[in-house]
């Protein structure tokens, strides 16, 4: 297993294994992998027990769900409030991820919605959360890089980046 300081380079070729194809079972990926069973399964049982492995979620397409606009929300909110604003934000169903942070926002918000009118609803139920001072809100046009753990991964399992420069681990034409 890696040091406290993370995954060490198998942690992160079973990782890699288990983020391209998460069905696979245990046996697979010591097959894949090159090493015993119990191997894997005593890497996935400490990548879960020390919070790196939190699950096997399918990962969904909002917009196929009919939530086709992302926001993105900076929220000032009154000192010694984030824990309640935080749980109360937490209960809009439409907030995907809030983060606490540094800078002129307290809160990082991301939410979800069907429409432009959605969305103000959504808004009104965020800005009518008690603590919450001040809001500024911008509509998400695209999303050119999505949310992405690979490239730490390959760093992680030895693999090379493939950042334009560099040659790919799998070849020039990869």
């Amino acid at each position: 297993m890696g040091t406290t300081n993370g995954p060490d380079e198998l942690d992160a070729r079973l990782l890699l294994l288990l983020s391209d194809e998460p069905r696979l079972g245990v046996l697979e990926c010591s097959r894949r992998l090159g090493v015993a069973r119990g191997t894997v399964q005593a890497r996935l049982d400490r990548l879960v027990q020390r919070g790196v492995l939190q699950g096997f979620p399918p990962e969904l397409d909002l917009a196929a769900m009919g939530y086709g606009l992302t926001a993105f929300a900076w929220l000032e909110i009154a000192q010694g409030h984030r824990t309640a604003v935080s749980d109360q934000l937490a209960a809009i169903d439409e907030v995907c991820e809030v983060h606490a942070t540094t800078g002129q926002g307290d809160l990082f918000v991301r939410m979800v919605a069907r429409s432009n009118d959605d969305l103000q609803r959504v808004i009104d139920e965020v800005v009518g959360v008690p603590g919450v001072r001040r809001t500024s809100t911008s509509i998400a046009l695209s999303t050119p890089v999505p949310p992405r753990v690979r490239p730490l991964l390959r760093r992680l399992s030895g693999e090379r980046s493939g950042r334009p420069g560099n040659r790919d681990a799998r070849g020039p034409s990869a």
